[in-house]
């Protein structure tokens, strides 16, 4: 063997990387003393990863969380936003450029980041926000995950005080 095979994977996770990057730069240059920016977070590349023959994943900053793309992921590019469908269902993108990347697509998920107190909570969102994006709508998971947590209570027995579950 003379080498071994390109890890699309690996591609997509470097893209998230310089995307990141960027970022970094930005907020460095122009973010960090505005009032949106939260100091308790970083920059980081949250799951990029291939679908559907484009890179997308998720960019956390201490000024927002998007899912990102390359712009390229859209077939038609006229205008400044796009739908991309997903597993979930349809998702709507805007169009912009950033430095050395390029345009990219981004549809936001949080700005500003001040209900998040650290970059564990954060990352754990943008991970579980990626996941919910991955997964099929009519999946049994995805109709599981939209159930209300409880039972509605039975109102008679509520107002008479025994405060009982109703059984279905």
């Amino acid at each position: 063997m003379t080498g071994s095979a390109p890890n699309p994977e690996a591609d997509a996770v470097a893209w998230g990387e310089l995307l990141a990057e960027s970022y970094r730069s930005i907020g460095d240059r122009a973010m960090r003393d505005l009032p949106i920016y939260n100091d308790a977070l970083g920059v980081e590349a949250v799951g990029f990863r291939w679908f559907n023959g484009t890179i997308v994943g998720i960019m956390v900053t201490p000024w927002f969380m998007n899912v990102v793309m390359p712009a390229s992921a859209a077939r038609e590019t006229s205008g400044a936003s796009l739908r991309i469908r997903f597993p979930a269902g349809d998702i709507e993108f805007s169009q912009s450029e950033i430095g050395q990347m390029g345009r990219i697509a981004s549809c936001s998920l949080f700005s500003p980041m001040f209900e998040f107190a650290d970059m564990a909570g954060a990352r754990a969102t943008a991970e579980a926000a990626l996941a919910e994006l991955m997964l099929p709508a009519e999946s049994e998971e995805a109709v599981r995950r939209r159930e209300p947590a409880t039972t509605p209570i039975d109102r008679r027995s509520f107002l008479r005080g025994t405060l009982t579950e109703r059984r279905e």
